[in-house]
């Protein structure tokens, strides 16, 4: 049997276990059209307080390619909690490298509900080194904040995106 037709069946064999384990696309549209993206453009994501709160919102409304408008079925409520510590401390006692860690915990409501249809929590962890130039290293530590602003965005997306999948396409709708 030459390379290329074992290479090939190898392939077909891969495809038929996919196939017959029940893997589907985490964003495919269910018999109806409507799938998990199309929830996820629908949903109001809350002003949130403070300049990093400002940047997760506006990373959110673009990977859930949201509009920002509150007539969505769906409206997420986040609230933050951020932590700086030190990580590379010199002999003399100062800090040269921080470790800034961005805390999220969201629920997610039907429009108009009042109990959560989902909620968890979510971390990120960004860091940050100090410069002589104090300037620098606000601009690194604003860096940092917004790195981790948007590996929060990134795993909201991925989990709502999950949660909508596993949900039947009717039911997410309403």
């Amino acid at each position: 049997m030459t390379k290329h037709r074992l290479t090939g069946l190898v392939l077909f064999c891969a495809g038929l276990l996919l196939a017959g384990c029940g893997f589907r696309p985490l964003y495919a549209s269910g018999p109806d059209g409507v799938g998990p993206a199309d929830v996820l453009s629908g949903i109001y994501v809350e002003p949130i307080p403070e300049r990093v709160g400002f940047q997760l919102r506006n990373q959110l409304l673009d990977r859930l390619n949201a509009t920002g408008d509150n007539n969505g079925a769906y409206r997420l409520k986040i609230s933050l909690r951020e932590e700086t510590e030190g990580v590379a401390i010199r002999s003399n006692a100062s800090i040269t490298r921080y470790n800034y860690t961005l805390f999220a915990r969201y629920d997610l409501f039907q429009t108009g509900g009042t109990t959560p249809v989902k909620s968890g929590n979510v971390s990120a962890l960004a860091a940050y080194n100090v410069a002589t130039s104090p300037y620098a290293t606000v601009v690194a530590e604003q860096d940092a904040s917004e790195r981790a602003a948007g590996d929060i965005a990134e795993r909201l997306r991925v989990e709502l995106a999950v949660f909508f999948s596993e949900m039947a396409p009717v039911a997410a709708l309403n």
